[in-house]
């Protein structure tokens, strides 16, 4: 499909540069059917059944942003996906200033080799020393706040709690799984106590999310492969919930796209560990999930082309039309969306 197809035009006062607060005072908009209702997160309790399920992507963000130095050149570095114990492809600042072989020094002592250099244009950084690199980047690293954020603000300390969420446990991603940042205990309470379920699984959430589909048309665009899993006892809950008539609904398009990843074309999730590089456009047959909890999107970006495969895109460019009307603010910090097949 043309790419130029999940265009549209977004006022950039409405980009959102600080989460809602309470988390879950965020605003809701709920589409169902033909139904479209403008709501709060405080709310989801009352849009889903009991025995249906909810799951969130349980990774925590490294400070993955490195400023440095190769010679008199200024480096920047963000880290994208691990790729060795101490080896991670990189998107680098200035790369046209190294070669493969050369040292790059970051602060704090820290240090790395730039070697092989990807099609795409990414390096593979090799850190040197004995510590581990995850204590490296606290040494090191900042932060790794999306660019439309990051363009407009400094990072600051905020930011260390604002961009996690309350999931956050396995470290590697450097990206947010941002639909659960508006998840907090009350409301986890409030839907145990409604009956709905809810499942973890891992997804190191890479920084080529933020890239710009540059192609023309979807079938020329290459997805940047991330590493993610489910386990089988995970699984298997998954399917009774569904076996049982229950609603599987994702809390984020990264929980989505490996779950969708891990489904077989019987409708049945099995366990999954390695890389997933899916990429879901108007026409996939969704196999795992009923529904979806997501922020809205970048323009002709992978995860609106998702959302439009999982609602039609007809139905989600009035649906972001109505949301930019009403004043809904966008992106990592901003408002929820519940997408319900």
């Amino acid at each position: 499909m043309r790419v130029d197809l999940f265009d549209f035009a977004l006022p950039q006062e409405l980009i959102a540069l600080r989460p809602a607060v309470p988390r879950d005072s965020a605003r809701l908009l709920h589409l169902e059917g033909d139904d479209t209702r403008d709501l709060i997160v405080r709310d989801l309790p009352s849009l889903l059944a009991p025995g249906d399920c909810l799951v969130f992507n349980d990774t925590r963000v490294i400070p993955a942003q490195l400023e440095g130095r190769r010679g008199e050149a200024k480096i920047g570095a963000t880290l994208h996906k691990r790729e060795g114990l101490r080896d991670w492809r990189a998107f680098v600042k200035n790369a046209k200033r190294l070669r493969e072989g050369d040292q790059i020094l970051f602060g704090g002592g820290v240090t790395a080799i730039a070697s092989a250099r990807a099609p795409d244009g990414s390096l593979l950084l090799h850190f040197e020393g004995e510590e581990p690199v995850e204590i490296l980047l606290e040494r090191a690293g900042t932060m790794p706040l999306p660019p439309y954020i990051a363009a407009r603000r400094p990072v600051d300390e905020r930011d260390q709690e604002d961009y996690q969420t309350m999931f956050a446990r396995e470290k590697g991603a450097v990206a947010a799984p941002t639909a659960a940042l508006h998840f907090t205990p009350d409301l986890m309470t409030a839907l145990s106590d409604r009956g709905i379920l809810h499942e973890t699984l891992t997804l190191h959430v890479g920084a080529g999310t933020f890239l710009p589909v540059k192609a023309e048309d979807t079938q020329d665009h290459q997805m940047h492969a991330e590493w993610g899993r489910i386990d089988a006892a995970t699984a298997d809950r998954l399917n009774a919930v569904r076996a049982k008539g229950g609603r599987v609904i994702a809390v984020g398009t990264t929980s989505l796209r490996l779950l969708e990843s891990a489904a077989g074309e019987d409708d049945v999730i099995r366990p999954f560990e390695g890389d997933t590089a899916i990429f879901i456009t108007p026409g996939y047959r969704f196999k795992a999930i009923d529904g979806l909890m997501t922020n809205f999107h970048l323009p002709k970006s992978t995860l609106f082309m998702l959302v439009s495969a999982l609602m039609g895109r007809e139905r989600m460019q009035a649906a972001y039309a109505h949301a930019i009307g009403e004043g809904y603010r966008f992106y990592s910090y901003g408002d929820s969306s519940l997408l319900v097949r």
